[in-house]
């Protein structure tokens, strides 16, 4: 059959023909994408009621008011943003190195230095830092990294490690080298598994950034210790519940980023 026959025969299709043709898949963006946001409202209006209608004292309002919230939430997700930053630039060239290393001493060397990080508690972390190093930011930065590598690091050797060899080799077998090998086919089918790992990173961060104030590097933590201090419980309260929102949310817009970056078939 020629090709002007077979053209031909497609220009005689059905309006309904067409339409039952197979096509490619499209990302679609359930209802359930847009629940998160609405329960941080709802949790947010529900917080604001809650907190106009209480008697607040002296002390109560030099710390629930917009200005203090308002900073310490962006000292709050400065500390979570740029430690989740750092931990992909450093954890995930690191994993593509320990993927890449047929010595299995080391790649069980590093994942086990990794892991001290995380199973040593989080305060742990953050106070042996102050101790030997300084209070302050820089040295909260630091334990955050620490204590967020893990995951990432576990996720990008894990995501390289489970491309199916055949697929590589026939690459290969193609003329490819192994760096367009890396970034053509390995690292694309392990977006998926790295994504998830930053994912867990970021929520992990959030959490672990409220423990900054112990060593006077800010956050909401401020509020959540002095809540429980001076036994101020709107405080203590508030603070609480905007990390919550705060973990929600980054995990909500971590989720349609890995959605979104995810290559189509994948």
């Amino acid at each position: 059959m020629s090709v002007t026959t077979e053209t031909q025969m497609i220009g005689d299709l059905t309006e309904e023909e067409k339409a039952g043709a197979p096509k490619p898949p499209k990302r679609r963006i359930t209802l359930r994408r847009f629940l998160t946001p609405v329960v941080v409202v709802l949790l947010l209006a529900a917080l604001l009621l809650w907190v106009s209608t209480l008697d607040l004292d002296s002390i109560e309002q030099r710390t629930l008011n917009l200005d203090y919230i308002l900073r310490r939430t962006g000292e709050h997700l400065s500390l979570t943003v740029v430690a989740s930053a750092l931990v992909a630039l450093l954890a995930i060239p690191t994993g593509i190195l320990l993927a890449r290393t047929r010595a299995k001493a080391v790649r069980g060397s590093v994942l086990a230095i990794a892991s001290v990080g995380q199973a040593t508690p989080a305060v742990g972390v953050v106070i042996l830092l102050a101790i030997v190093w300084q209070t302050g930011y820089t040295t909260a930065l630091v334990a955050l990294v620490i204590y967020a590598f893990l995951p990432v690091l576990r996720n990008t050797l894990i995501g390289i490690q489970q491309v199916d060899p055949s697929v590589t080799e026939s690459a290969r077998g193609m003329g490819m080298t192994r760096n367009q090998v890396l970034t053509r086919i390995e690292l694309p089918l392990a977006v998926p598994v790295i994504l998830a790992g930053l994912r867990t990173s970021l929520v992990f961060a959030v959490g672990v950034a409220t423990i900054a104030t112990f060593i006077n590097a800010g956050g909401l933590g401020d509020m959540i210790v002095n809540g429980l201090k001076l036994q101020r419980y709107p405080v203590l309260v508030v603070g609480a519940v905007l990390v919550a929102c705060i973990a929600l949310l980054i995990d909500w817009i971590a989720g349609i980023a890995e959605d979104l970056l995810t290559p189509k078939g994948v």
